[in-house]
């Protein structure tokens, strides 16, 4: 065992009584193809060197399982988790028939106690591989994210998408009964002076679309049946006509000064072309509305990414919860989620990554949301404190229990259920305000409340 001790350079020049220690608790382990080394989340308890075969090693982030590295003999695992006491991060599992020999892991603290190189060794070994983990899943965490937010914006898109189409294809059938109605005026011989006060009752219509005063369900009632009784007596589908004309405010005299204007023959044309006339308004602003609702979705993805824009800049930070907001609508949507704002109106500007603190803020407010589970209300507050600004995002769901506030900014840590979370939001949000703007993330929470603050300096990101 001393022999096979040696074989990783981990162990070099270490002392022989160190190593018999060691490797009088080894045990050997055969494994068929399929078969688990060590599971994602127990509990690291044995250095295992590697003497045949092939191990995968996989994370699972959300739903889907990401193959991290795969080891080959002769090499080891589980010294970086019996150095830092964390529990194993990847799933190993045996590809080919393979075989180990694993270590008690009480034994290797006691070589690492006594012979700090083999410490500094692990460190030194482990280090690109933490890196290219760490660089994978976070990447995967954003597509992963990325996809989320895509799938709620296509969500978001498609309502005003659906009415525009749909406006769209009502003004070609109102355009057509107005190219009707000028034909039918043309025929009926309606003469140039009736046709002045035609246009002119139109004109008078048209204008009282947008002031005609907003009437309440039974009177609104009571003026379509008048105005349908009157279209009726004339042979016209009354019920169809009237909703529009009481709508634009139209009243029983008006009607009245059409048909002496157009007369018998011409009224039906004439009542037509107005009632088209005013559907054409009406569907040219809501076609307006969804065009703009659309303009102002695509217009919140280009400022939540900072498109177009150096990386670095001078960042509005209510700015960016407004966008986060805007994003995340699909999913304030459901239920009763109710937002309250407290920002500080003299906020300075932030010298900072504008996207990626926009990722912080989505991670914050995705967690806020999922934690008053559509029925409760969240809180943002910004304020200035010395140098330092701070936003706090608060949520009066359940909180967090008291035994997991600890770990929850822990890599792969999540108190979610499987498939729904991958538990590395919180961890590259705390990166992206630690690492990178040299701020704070701190978490204070208790049954009702539960506060996310952000301190982030004015001036230090680069």
């Amino acid at each position: 065992m001393i022999a096979l001790l040696r074989q990783t350079e981990l162990f070099d020049g270490v002392d022989e009584r160190l190593l018999e220690d060691l490797a009088a608790t080894g045990q050997e382990r055969e494994l068929a193809p399929g078969d688990v080394l060590v599971a994602a989340g127990d509990a690291a308890a044995h250095f295992i060197v590697h003497v045949e075969g092939r191990v995968d090693w996989t994370v699972q982030a959300g739903a889907e399982s990401q193959v991290m590295s795969t080891s080959v003999a002769p090499g080891f695992a589980g010294a970086t988790q019996l150095l830092t006491g964390e529990s194993v991060a990847a799933t190993g599992r045996a590809q080919v028939p393979t075989r180990v020999v694993a270590f008690d892991g009480e034994a290797f603290r006691r070589v690492l106690a006594a012979d700090p190189e083999v410490t500094r060794r692990v460190a030194r070994l482990m280090r690109p591989v933490f890196e290219r983990v760490s660089g994978v899943i976070g990447l995967q965490e954003r597509l992963a994210g990325l996809g989320r937010l895509a799938a709620g914006l296509a969500h978001e898109l498609n309502n005003p998408a659906a009415a525009a189409r749909r406006s769209a294809k009502e003004l070609e059938e109102v355009f057509r009964t107005l190219q009707d109605s000028v034909h039918a005026f043309v025929s009926s011989g309606v003469e140039r002076e009736e046709a002045a006060r035609l246009v002119e009752l139109q004109r008078e219509a048209l204008a009282q679309l947008d002031h005609a005063p907003v009437l309440d369900a039974v009177t609104r009632a009571d003026r379509e049946d008048a105005l349908a009784a009157l279209l009726e007596q004339r042979g016209l589908d009354g019920y169809r006509l009237a909703e529009p004309l009481v709508a634009a405010g139209v009243t029983e005299d008006w009607l009245q000064r059409m048909c002496d204007a157009a007369g018998e023959t011409a009224f039906p044309a004439a009542v037509a072309w107005v009632v088209a006339s005013l559907e054409a308004g009406s569907l040219a602003h809501e076609l307006h509305d969804a065009t703009m609702r659309i303009s102002d979705l695509v217009g919140a993805v280009k400022e939540y990414a900072y498109m177009d824009r150096d990386e670095v800049q001078e960042v509005d930070l209510h700015k960016g919860l407004e966008t986060t907001l805007k994003i995340l609508g699909h999913r304030l949507k459901h239920g009763d989620v109710r937002i309250e704002r407290m920002y500080d109106a003299h906020l300075p500007l932030v010298r900072a990554h504008g996207s990626q603190l926009n990722q912080v803020w989505t991670n914050l407010l995705d967690n806020a949301i999922d934690a008053v589970d559509g029925d409760g209300t969240i809180e943002l507050r910004t304020c200035l404190v010395g140098d330092e600004v701070l936003v706090e995002v608060s949520d009066d769901g359940p909180g967090v229990p008291p035994d997991v506030r600890d770990r929850i900014f822990e890599p792969f840590f999540t108190t979610k259920d499987v498939g729904q979370g991958s538990g590395l939001g919180l961890d590259i949000s705390r990166r992206i305000v630690v690492e990178g703007h040299g701020g704070q993330l701190r978490l204070d929470s208790r049954p009702g409340r539960t506060t996310f603050q952000v301190r982030l300096p004015i001036r230090t990101a680069t």
